[in-house]
């Protein structure tokens, strides 16, 4: 992620407190609920409108200036599973400033460090082999071939044994102060040394090696004393000196300069120069690593642990070592800057094996100018760092398994229709009935999802998507909004369900709880979506041109609109109604537009995983266990089916005498709690089939008998609840909630018919499915009845049959009821029945424009042209003597 990128993606990076971020977004968030929701109140909104509203809008203005707030801690906790591995190349974004952010550079720091000590540790053992095998390797041939007896036997031959010895003794006496450096253990007794008599000491011992080289000692002042370990700094500048002397040309000069700094007079600077081929400038640092460029490799005679150990000395006496460039065309030249009087070594252990070592900076430099100021540590190389680990997104840890996100790829396009949608949805829904323009907003949302789903060409979800257009078309067919707004819901849940590919029970469950669930889930989704918009990306020029460009338009169309009649015409015609209140209350319809479809498309990209959540099925270990409760909701059955008999063949002077109810009283008691009855049925049948053992013959001969029969007489329930509805409805009259319940109880009786089909082979996979399209159906069956109308025939058959009906509610029927009230059944005065209906004007009711036109209140307009209006004076008082429903109350609040 770039500089721009990071700061897009946290809005509250320049902060650098956390707390006053955590502040500052309770404080936005409590003030944005508090505006939307005082808003949507002047502005009228409704309150199931309003408070989802509010709800998506705080949410959304929590993620946006929330994110990355602990994006690094994640995206930490992810690389340190990695580091534990042994990928110390991992690093995390730090784009913030508080805390968080800091903590991130630390663990960067941290990081880099480990990957550098890896790789020197890997380096080390690996060269630490290589030098150890030459010798070894050496030293076993020559004492294989003394103990044959092919090699002489002779003190040359054991003075080259010995020399091998020694070299190897050397290695490992290296290496051993190497280790004990790196580990602390080295102790540092620092005391006067005259600088001159060490050198020259030093210098001494060199030559005892017999090698072809001049040595030339120079201190200035020549009684310079400094503080120092002398072990330490003899043993130091013994390394140099055999680094120079194995290095010269035969013959070759090799000069030991000490002087005090030019630029510091509590420093001092020790240089060792010769006269060989130098080193590169790529080089001169890797040259101080154990096994560096200047090992034995090279010159042979040495461990190649020289300038390390000359460097780990350094640095224990606060110093830096380094290259600088030669005074001539060829050589190398050392540098050493110390301090004069080292500081204490700080206890505990030290972090020398955790971060780079000091060394003196390569600079070029000649014999005439003074040497720089020691610069910045540097070290070896660093290893080139991996890229940022993206953190885990924090939902992942909330859903799990059961909902992963796996990185949904980023959906511009879609993300744009959805916008386009809510955009509609606020100039046609507000002020509209439903109607065509209803019908309009939720086939292109249709649209949306079939477009995202990538199960499009399935038959499975082609069906769906059938069924749910079908019943989203009844609010261009229907004005009862009761049956429009059941065939909406049913069409969303028939969407929800195919979406996600449901086809258990608890999957059916889970799907509808899925859509909600999923504002939440989606966030990630629509962040990545929203980065990847075009023109987003530009940040302050995208808005300021749009902002620039709405002004520009909304002051040049009102300019020539004022100036030109038919232009103000046009424009009435295309743009809505934006006056503040209606504007606040398109915005709400559009934010609820746009929420509620970007979570169904975010399910339809990435459904659950709902399927396998019942858990697997486990039988009983006895058939009683099962059997017995089976047996008695049987046995409850039989009583009930036992007891209509009696009724049908003692006839209602029996039924009057033992229970005191007449028959209508008698059949409205019951139909409720049969209904209740069928459904606790198919809970039970459900149960039995799932923990019933079918291992043996016995047992599913059992269990198909029992459920078997457990279903028949529900049928036969079914059937008593319907012949109940219909004696109840005569006597009392059709309501919606009449016939909406004998809908229901007919599907139940559909539902259980499905399970007997379903018993016979043991398949019942797809009856979840069935239940929920049957369902679905069943409601486009009733819509398509036209259930209004058919309320409205059914009372007026039954006024001119028992001259009881109830006008008041016929009075708050719906537009569909307009046609068979102006024009009653056969039997009845037309003129009569409008008349003791009232004034019918109200019907039909003309609509604004054909967004809001709608069939049943076309029909309805048309009814009320043909007819007029009949009503008269003389039509008071007819409803006197009119029977009241005792249900009225109940069934009007379907209304």
């Amino acid at each position: 992620m770039t500089g721009t990128a990071a700061d897009r993606a946290q809005p509250l990076r320049s902060l650098r407190s956390l707390k006053v971020k955590l502040g500052l977004l309770v404080a936005l968030s409590a003030t944005v609920s508090a505006v939307v929701a005082s808003a949507g109140r002047w502005g009228g909104v409704p309150w199931w409108l309003g408070v989802p509203v509010t709800v998506l809008l705080a949410l959304a203005l929590t993620q946006l200036l929330a994110v990355g707030m602990i994006a690094p801690l994640r995206a930490m906790t992810t690389a340190a599973g990695r580091m534990a591995t042994g990928d110390y190349d991992v690093r995390v974004e730090a784009a913030s400033r508080d805390e968080v952010g800091r903590l991130a550079v630390a663990f960067n720091t941290m990081a880099r460090d480990l990957a550098t000590v890896d790789r020197q540790r890997r380096e080390l053992v690996a060269n630490v082999s290589h030098e150890l095998r030459t010798p070894l390797a050496a030293l076993c041939a020559l004492l294989e071939n003394l103990v044959d007896g092919v090699g002489p036997r002779d003190p040359r031959t054991l003075e080259v044994a010995l020399g091998q010895a020694e070299r190897l003794s050397g290695l490992v006496a290296d290496l051993l102060d190497l280790a004990r450096v790196d580990a602390g253990r080295a102790p540092l007794r620092p005391e006067p040394v005259a600088v001159r008599a060490l050198l020259e000491e030093a210098v001494a011992e060199a030559r005892v090696q017999q090698r072809a080289v001049h040595h030339t000692v120079r201190v200035e002042p020549p009684d310079l004393e400094v503080q120092a370990d002398p072990v330490r700094l003899h043993q130091l500048v013994a390394n140099l000196l055999d680094n120079a002397s194995r290095h010269s040309p035969p013959d070759g000069q090799v000069l030991l300069h000490a002087a005090r700094a030019h630029d510091a007079v509590d420093q001092w600077v020790l240089e060792v120069s010769d006269q060989g081929p130098g080193v590169a400038r790529a080089d001169r640092e890797h040259a101080f690593e154990p096994f560096g460029t200047l090992g034995a490799t090279d010159a042979g005679g040495g461990t190649g642990l020289g300038l390390a150990i000359a460097r780990w000395v350094s640095d224990l006496h606060g110093g830096a070592i380094g290259f600088a460039d030669p005074h001539g065309a060829q050589g190398a030249r050392v540098r050493v800057r110390w301090p004069v009087h080292p500081p204490p070594r700080p206890a505990g252990p030290p972090t020398t094996a955790l971060v780079p070592h000091r060394s003196e900076p390569t600079v070029p430099t000649t014999p005439h100018t003074p040497p720089p100021p020691a610069a910045a540590p540097t070290g070896p190389r660093p290893a080139p760092p991996g890229p940022p680990v993206p953190p885990r997104p924090l939902l992942d840890d909330v859903f799990g398994r059961a909902w992963p996100d796996d990185g949904v790829a980023a959906r511009p396009r879609l993300l744009l229709a959805v916008l386009g949608v809510a955009l509609l949805a606020a100039v046609v829904l507000p002020l509209r009935q439903l109607g065509s323009g209803t019908a309009l907003v939720l086939l292109t949302c249709g649209a949306v999802l079939l477009a995202a789903t990538p199960r499009r060409r399935e038959p499975a979800v082609l069906a769906g998507a059938g069924l749910a257009a079908a019943l989203t078309l009844t609010a261009v067919v229907r004005d009862a909004e009761w049956v429009v707004v059941l065939c909406l819901l049913a069409g969303a849940a028939v969407c929800v369900t195919t979406l996600t590919g449901a086809r258990g029970t608890a999957a059916h469950v889970l799907s509808l709880v899925a859509w909600p669930v999923a504002a939440l889930r989606g966030l990630p989704w629509v962040g990545r979506t929203l980065v990847a918009v075009p023109g987003v990306g530009r940040g302050a020029a995208f808005v300021r041109t749009l902002l620039f460009s709405g002004v520009l338009l909304v002051v040049f169309v009102a300019l020539f609109a004022s100036a030109d009649a038919l232009l103000a015409r046009w424009v009435d015609a295309v743009v809505p109604d934006l006056t503040l209140d209606t504007a606040v209350l398109r915005a709400f319809v559009a934010c609820a537009v746009a929420g509620t479809l970007l979570t169904a498309t975010y399910l339809a990209l990435n459904p659950p995983r709902l399927e396998g959540r019942e858990g697997a099925a486990t039988s009983v270990a006895h058939r009683f266990e099962w059997l017995a409760p089976v047996l008695v909701v049987l046995g409850v059955f039989s009583a009930f089916l036992a007891a209509q008999a009696a009724v049908v063949f003692g006839g209602e002077t029996y039924l009057a005498r033992t229970t005191g109810l007449t028959y209508a009283e008698y059949v409205h008691q019951g139909f409720g709690q049969l209904t209740v009855a069928t459904a606790l049925t198919l809970l039970v049948v459900a149960t039995a089939a799932r923990k019933a053992p079918r291992e043996t013959a016995a047992d599913r001969w059992w269990l198909r008998g029992t459920l078997g029969l457990l279903c028949l007489l529900t049928l036969v329930v079914v059937a008593s609840a319907l012949y109940r509805m219909g004696l109840y409805e005569q006597a009392y009259g059709l309501t919606r909630l009449r016939l909406l319940v004998a809908f229901f109880e007919g599907w139940l009786g559909l539902v259980v018919l499905a399970v007997l089909a379903a018993g016979v082979r043991w398949r019942g996979a797809w009856l979840p499915r069935f239940a929920v399209l049957a369902g679905a159906a069943a409601l486009l069956v009733l819509a398509a009845l036209n259930p209004d109308a058919r309320i409205a025939e059914r009372n007026l058959e039954r006024y001119a049959e028992t001259g009881k009906v109830d006008w008041t509610y016929l009075q708050g029927l719906s537009d569909d009821a307009a046609p068979v009230l102006a024009d009653p059944p056969e039997g009845l005065d037309a003129a009569e029945v409008r008349c003791l209906l009232g004034d019918l004007q109200d019907y039909g009711t003309a609509p604004d424009d054909w967004l809001e036109w709608n069939l049943g209140r076309a029909r309805a307009a048309a009814t009320w042209l043909d007819v007029g209006d009949t009503a008269g004076p003389d039509c008071a008082g007819v409803s006197a003597g009119d029977a009241l429903d005792p249900t009225r109350a109940l069934s009007s609040s379907l209304r």
